[in-house]
């Protein structure tokens, strides 16, 4: 309701501020008015209001020197000024002060509700983003972002970076790491927050729709078409679009979206005409795409293009140390009532997890494991964990005496300790391969070795009617 919007009237002439005022109050606002520059600083002091209007030429400070005076006490309060000379060079000092706007005597009443409505949106949208930062900042150390491994804070840095700059992003990670909550975080701490994040997955909508989800159709343009209709990309414009699985793309839509980065400029399905556009691509895959690449099945080129600032996010096993701060996080999110709290030996269990989930398992299992207890404190039994009890260097000790114990060559061993490392990270040898500190032809040539001997062994036991050795 327009009565919360309180808006002060500054002029001299009396005659004026009793209709100004008077306008305002039967448009349902709440005004005040004030004779001088002055008086509405001292007035000021005290009250916050969402607008002022003032005339520039009074007796004693100008309407300039109001606005200079009231960016000092209230900064966020938006002046639109009054001038009964018109001029190009008053029109043009008055916005450099610093005022939002200004109206010329003599005017239409119209005309200053029209440049105070103006004002007050404006001052709305900044407010609203204002609290949307701080709520994103109160979150955790970079808004949803949260952690104090190494690698993250590498990641809050380099988020910090790019901001607010519109270069293309890349982030890569297993499912469930948070690579939708990265790129929010990049939206929401740069130069775009106030404008729409647009997200899609590529693997949501089916192949013959994306096209026209992502860039718009004209009407008539396929059965079905009875109306034209924007693209998510025309919805995202002066923002940013987070094209989520984007390795599951299909080829011929990848040659679209690398024709929109580079032009800039989208074709509705349909279209004969173009639409320029201006929106940040953030894309995220699961993933490794030069492997597409490799086998045919991503565009080097749109790789390329998109691969312009590269984010990648370590499974949760290898960052233990952001286990504790997801977990209060959780805890903080899903408890209804009472905060809840977690044992210093559940969270011992919970931090020697393997987390093949990431942090959304994690998430799952904390949300249940509330849902199905009622003690404030979570116990290791509350846990819904495989082996939650056990601790991590007992497991860890068992399993090498079951090693030792089956007689198992070291580079056996090294086998078994590849595997695990190769299905922590979904089958991805580029990230198993810098988790092991090898590099990828490494890797390859280790399980070129492992098949010529399992090869052998098979022939071996086939020979003399035994069973090739379990590793």
């Amino acid at each position: 309701m327009n009565q919360y919007r309180r808006i002060l009237v500054v002029d001299d002439d009396l005659a004026m501020r009793e209709m100004l005022t008077s306008m305002f109050n039967e448009e349902g606002y709440a005004a005040t008015s004030a004779c001088s520059a002055d008086e509405a600083i001292e007035i000021s002091k005290d009250q916050e209001y969402d607008a002022v209007l003032s005339d520039i030429k009074m007796p004693g400070k100008s309407g300039i020197e109001l606005v200079a005076a009231l960016r000092e006490l209230r900064p966020e309060t938006p002046v639109v000024l009054m001038t009964a000379f018109g001029s190009i060079d008053s029109a043009v000092e008055a916005m450099r002060s610093g005022a939002l706007d200004y109206v010329t005597k003599p005017f239409e009443p119209e005309v200053v509700l029209v440049a105070m409505e103006r004002a007050l949106e404006r001052r709305a949208l900044e407010q609203e983003n204002r609290q949307l930062r701080r709520a994103l900042d109160q979150t955790s150390q970079l808004g949803d972002l949260i952690g104090t491994s190494p690698a993250m804070r590498e990641i809050f840095a380099l988020v910090r970076r790019v901001a607010h700059n519109r270069s293309s992003v890349l982030i890569t990670g297993g499912s469930g790491t948070g690579k939708e909550v990265v790129a929010r975080t990049i939206h929401f701490h740069g130069s775009r927050a106030d404008k729409p994040f647009v997200p899609i997955n590529c693997t949501a909508i089916p192949e013959g729709l994306l096209e026209s989800e992502l860039f718009g159709h004209v009407r008539g343009a396929f059965t079905g078409a009875h109306a034209s209709k924007r693209g998510l990309f025309e919805q995202a414009s002066g923002g940013t679009i987070f094209l989520d699985e984007i390795g599951d793309m299909p080829p011929g839509l990848q040659s679209k979206l690398l024709r929109v980065l580079q032009d800039r400029e989208i074709r509705p399905v349909g279209g004969t005409h173009t639409i320029p556009v201006d929106v940040r691509v953030i894309a995220a895959t699961n993933k490794e795409l030069r492997e597409e690449i490799d086998r045919g099945a991503f565009r080097e080129d749109l790789y390329y293009r998109l691969n312009v600032i590269p984010i990648h996010i370590p499974p949760l096993a290898e960052r233990p140390e952001d286990v504790p701060p997801l977990v209060e996080a959780f805890l903080a999110r899903h408890s209804d009532g009472e905060p809840r709290t977690v044992s210093s030996e559940a969270m011992k269990a919970l931090c020697a997890a393997e987390w093949k989930g990431n942090g959304r398992e994690l998430e799952n299992l904390i949300e249940r494991a509330l849902a199905l207890t009622d003690r404030p404190e979570l116990q290791v039994e509350d846990l819904p964990l495989e082996g939650a009890a056990e601790s991590a260097a007992g497991g860890i000790a068992e399993r090498l005496h079951s090693c030792a114990v089956r007689r198992l060559t070291l580079e056996e061993l090294q086998d078994l300790y590849i595997d695990e490392v190769m299905a922590l990270h979904n089958g991805n040898k580029v990230h198993a391969a810098a988790a092991l500190g090898i590099d990828r032809k490494t890797l390859y040539r280790r399980a070129e070795r492992r098949a010529k001997r399992e090869a052998q062994q098979s022939s071996e036991a086939a020979a003399t009617g035994g069973s090739p050795a379990q590793a």
